[in-house]
């Protein structure tokens, strides 16, 4: 049976759990343990996939195409293991379940009551698909004391009495404020929150410490005190350089120890940090340099772009480089700046996204790295616009759009529906959105003797997708004419995948995400040569 950790935050959120529990997970993990991850959010959308990145950062997806908390990002980078639909789940979503059923009749005519039905549907989540597992570790999302998280908090607790204490573990994270005013570290808050999650009937037996200094002794020796957890337990995380240390604080911190000890375990074999000591010594020492340019709307929000941040990374560590990232927002860039915002850029990438704002910024950048031979990653989006802007720059098709944001120009990308017909544009309606989206893993077959395959080094790849319009497949022979080649094709050739330019050192275009898959002890080969380029780039 499957021994289950749940992770709740107090004090303010953004705290780490996701960190946290990931790095918790590779340590369980390196010690011989299977693990797997799952996170609970506290909002009532059913996913994130309708929410503004500004809102809630980036939206990750899984093989099995679920739009889910970036969190779980966090965990296969972490952990090597793909996430499932199965490991995330929301408040809406819960509801959305029991209301169904409710509906259906399936409650024989009781009263649909959080307490049991709400509650019963969590539980029914968490032990869901994990009878392989050695340990599940559940991340609560938000912080307790939000009304939102009471729920889960209530169904944790249950679920604790359900499989016995001895089968579960609760740790809970807070911050330890340092105040500078007054030079001093602060623990009430940490027992302000920890008072708030006893008062629902959970006692942490763990209490992970974030702060941006060591935490003393006699402070820890309070919160044990004032907490009711053993002084071994109260651990500590300062503030890191880089997130890949974070398995290092932890297992310096004995934190996978005490978890064992707790489950009167033992270790299978001894834990093995020195893959993260190598690429934190990268990231950190590394003096070689290379200046990425990300050009997009959300450049505001660091989480809005999280796992594409960190496949630059890995593309770093693999090519022994730091990257830096310079964030350019698309909207407010003008035509006029561009030569001089660009002049110290050694690559440029156009990462996803959805709508017109910023199209004009995306579209003139991509023509300054066209015309000046700088390496460039279009993503989704990105790829889009870089079909946009060589229609209207080399075919001469002026009023090339996509109908996402125009029904009245040449649609070189549109809805599959607009132009699958005789090879003649149809114009949409509103009403067939969702039933075009392209969500998670699918197949995309590489023409031999290209730039991609050589980077790949295989004919099929697998890739997760997230978008809805596609490129206009009846123009491909006018675009390959001018020397834009249609390098990646879905197995039935119908849909663009890949697009790469002959005339150019490293111009690569993908419908897909490719970050998603990027791990920081596999960096994902597309991002490795990319950074390669930039960093031989003059």
């Amino acid at each position: 049976m499957a021994r289950f950790i749940f992770v709740t935050g107090g004090v303010v959120s953004s705290l780490g759990k996701g960190l946290s529990s990931a790095s918790l997970a590779y340590l369980l993990q390196s010690r011989g343990y299977k693990v797997r991850l799952r996170k609970l959010d506290p909002y009532l959308n059913v996913d994130p996939g309708t929410m503004s990145p500004f809102q809630h950062g980036e939206v990750f997806v899984t093989d099995d195409g679920a739009e889910t908390d970036l969190d779980l990002g966090h965990y296969e980078r972490f952990t090597g293991v793909s996430a499932k639909k199965s490991d995330n789940i929301t408040t809406g979503k819960i509801y959305s379940d029991v209301l169904k059923k409710e509906r259906e009749g399936k409650y024989l005519g009781k009263t649909v009551q959080v307490i049991p039905h709400i509650t019963d549907r969590i539980k029914e989540f968490i032990k869901n698909d994990s009878s392989k597992e050695d340990f599940v570790i559940c991340e609560i999302g938000g912080i307790v004391g939000d009304i939102e998280s009471l729920p889960f908090i209530e169904a944790i607790r249950q679920f604790a009495n359900d499989i016995g204490k001895k089968n579960t573990l609760f740790i809970h994270l807070t911050l330890v404020p340092y105040l500078k005013s007054s030079d001093e570290i602060k623990t009430k808050p940490t027992q302000h929150s920890v008072k708030e999650l006893r008062s629902i009937g959970v006692q942490p037996d763990i209490i992970i410490c974030r702060s941006e200094r060591p935490i003393p002794l006699e402070h820890r020796k309070k919160i044990s005190l004032f907490c009711n957890v053993d002084i071994k337990n109260v651990i500590e995380t300062v503030d890191v350089r880089t997130i890949y240390e974070a398995p290092i604080s932890f297992f310096r911190e004995k934190l996978d120890v005490q978890v064992l000890n707790y489950f009167k375990l033992k270790s299978k074999k001894p834990a093995n940090l020195k893959p993260w000591k190598k690429i934190t010594k990268i990231i950190l020492q590394t003096k070689k340099q290379v200046n990425i340019a990300i050009i997009g709307k959300y450049v505001e929000l660091k989480d809005a772009y999280k796992s594409l941040d960190e496949a630059l990374t890995h593309g770093g560590i693999q090519n022994n480089v730091k990257v830096n990232l310079v964030r350019i927002d698309s909207e407010k860039l003008k035509v006029s700046e561009i030569k001089s915002k660009l002049k110290h850029i050694s690559g440029i990438l156009i990462p996803g996204g959805f709508g017109k704002r910023g199209t004009t910024g995306k579209i003139e950048s991509i023509k300054y790295a066209r015309k000046n031979k700088v390496p460039f990653l279009g993503i989704c989006y990105g790829m889009q616009m870089a079909i946009i802007e060589f229609a209207r720059n080399q075919l001469n098709l002026k009023k090339a759009t996509s109908s996402e944001f125009d029904r009245n120009g040449i649609p070189v990308i549109g809805l599959i529906n607009e132009w699958i017909k005789d090879g003649k544009t149809i114009k949409g309606t509103d009403k067939n959105l969702g039933g075009t989206m392209r969500l998670g893993s699918y197949d995309a077959k590489l023409q031999n003797n290209s730039k991609i395959k050589k980077i790949y080094g295989k004919k099929i790849i697998k890739e997760r997708h997230r978008h809805r319009y596609e490129v206009n497949i009846n123009l491909k022979d006018k675009f390959e004419k001018k020397g834009m080649s249609f390098s990646g094709l879905s197995p039935d050739g119908f849909l663009p995948e890949i697009i790469e330019l002959k005339n150019h050192p490293w111009f690569i275009g993908v419908q897909f995400h490719p970050e998603f898959k990027s791990r920081p002890f596999a960096p994902h080969p597309l991002f490795s040569s990319f950074i390669k380029a930039s960093k031989n780039h003059k």
